[in-house]
């Protein structure tokens, strides 16, 4: 044996890592937008969205492409991860404070946009709250993470022509409730 052959990754590793690499880079603005939505704090979304990815590469090599693709498998974890912080947080005391919310007055400094664009993201975060926690999950999947109808089952463990109902109707509820008189 040659010094240092036991230490040296094997290929299939290398393959492993460069493929986990791509996927990183590929989703983790995805994932962190996805767990943000989900628990409404930036500090929890990035501590829960590193632990989603370590996690990730700890069972890098128990993925199976015939159970679904990486995205899918890697917003289950991310999903996971997300409620168990929930989860984590309801066996612990309350917050003394709410978590940051980004005021109407930040998001037109951000963006230099007009007041009717700041009334309507207002209108639809305030539609967002009034959804029930799945419904808000299925909004998030589907376009904070950009996942498809396929991938949405996979993470919620459901057929995909239901993913496609459930997300259906919740976004008619969301665009009901936006657009409902004040």
């Amino acid at each position: 044996m040659r010094l240092g052959a036991a230490t040296r990754p094997s290929e299939t590793e290398n393959e492993s890592w460069e493929r986990f690499e791509a996927l990183y880079r590929s989703s983790r603005d995805d994932v962190y937008a996805y767990v943000l939505t989900l628990l409404g704090d930036r500090a929890a979304a990035e501590d829960v969205t590193a632990v989603a990815f370590e996690r990730a590469y700890r069972r890098r090599r128990t993925f199976d492409r015939h159970r679904g693709d990486e995205r899918g498998w890697l917003f289950g974890i991310a999903r996971n991860a997300a409620l168990d912080e929930l989860r984590r947080r309801r066996r612990t005391a309350t917050l003394v404070v709410d978590p940051e919310d980004v005021s109407e007055d930040a998001l037109a400094a951000d963006g230099d946009e007009d007041e009717d664009e700041v009334v309507r993201r207002a209108a639809v975060r305030e539609a967002l709250a009034a959804l029930a926690p799945r419904e808000r999950e299925l909004i998030a999947l589907k376009f904070h993470a950009g996942l498809t109808n396929a991938e949405l089952a996979s993470v919620l463990g459901v057929s995909e022509s239901n993913a496609g109902t459930l997300l259906h109707r919740a976004v008619q509820k969301l665009r009901r409730a936006v657009n409902a008189p004040v």
